[in-house]
């Protein structure tokens, strides 16, 4: 009796796991894993629900009132500081006029005095021309830009403000006017339209400087054809607050 086998008898199957099968095998056990991460962060809750997936400017607006709380305390807490900085002031008068003056120009004191406010509003969005022969607007014709509201703060330091805010925060130095579609974003906080740009200075010369300002008169051309808002109005006295945020600039030196 030999020892091999019967080479005549039926010869053991092996599986071929081909290259589809292998995919088959991973795309079941990446899927599972997906429904397993599902259930795990569902933890019983419908995640599918609206109220369960916040929109994106929900959460820029919610940042929004959180950063303009921690503006209230700020101020509040620079308030306070200053109180104890002068309670004990053994500087000279001489010094803390200047240091007042220095205060104000920094923007970080209140403002008060006669001056104008600027509203730009969007126009309506089913706008049509205004005026004949004006073409068809584009949804970027019928929106207030960065370029104009920065044409206006322009304008109104060009003719001599002492002071300006916009919305209701005041600008400083390191103050950028920052427009993402149709919303300001101003110093950590979030605004839409209609913009309001206040400055205290003399009436006259401010009046001036915004019909004289080139961009402005660009801006008044899409006001006739299209109808965005722009709207001026004079104040025998209004006041400006001071800037109550973070001041991020540590060492400058004047310009000669």
């Amino acid at each position: 009796m030999s020892n091999s086998a019967d080479s005549s008898g039926p010869t053991p199957r092996r599986i071929a796991f081909r290259p589809i099968r292998l995919l088959t095998i991973a795309i079941f056990a990446l899927a599972g894993l997906i429904f397993w991460i599902s259930f795990n962060t569902a933890k019983g809750t419908n995640i599918r629900s609206d109220e369960s997936m916040l929109r994106l400017s929900d959460l820029i607006q919610a940042r929004s009132d959180k950063n303009a709380g921690l503006d209230e305390k700020t101020a509040d807490m620079r308030s306070e500081v200053d109180a104890l900085l002068h309670r004990d002031d053994d500087r000279s008068a001489a010094d803390q006029r200047r240091l007042r003056t220095l205060e104000r120009s920094a923007g970080t004191q209140k403002l008060t005095g006669s001056g104008v406010t600027v509203t730009l509003t969007d126009a309506p969005p089913n706008a049509t021309p205004l005026v004949s022969g004006v073409p068809d607007p584009q949804p970027n014709d019928l929106v207030i830009h960065q370029q104009d509201l920065q044409a206006v703060v322009n304008a109104l330091w060009q003719g001599g403000a002492r002071g300006i805010k916009v919305m209701d925060q005041r600008l400083i130095s390191t103050s950028a006017v920052r427009c993402v579609g149709n919303t300001l974003i101003l110093q950590g906080r979030v605004y839409s339209p209609p913009y309001k740009v206040t400055a205290v200075g003399d009436t006259d010369a401010l009046r001036d400087a915004l019909k004289e300002s080139p961009a402005i008169q660009n801006y008044q051309e899409y006001v006739k054809a299209y109808g965005l808002g722009w709207k001026v109005d004079e104040h025998g006295s209004t006041t400006l607050p001071g800037y109550s945020g973070t001041i991020d600039l540590h060492h400058a030196r004047p310009v000669d």
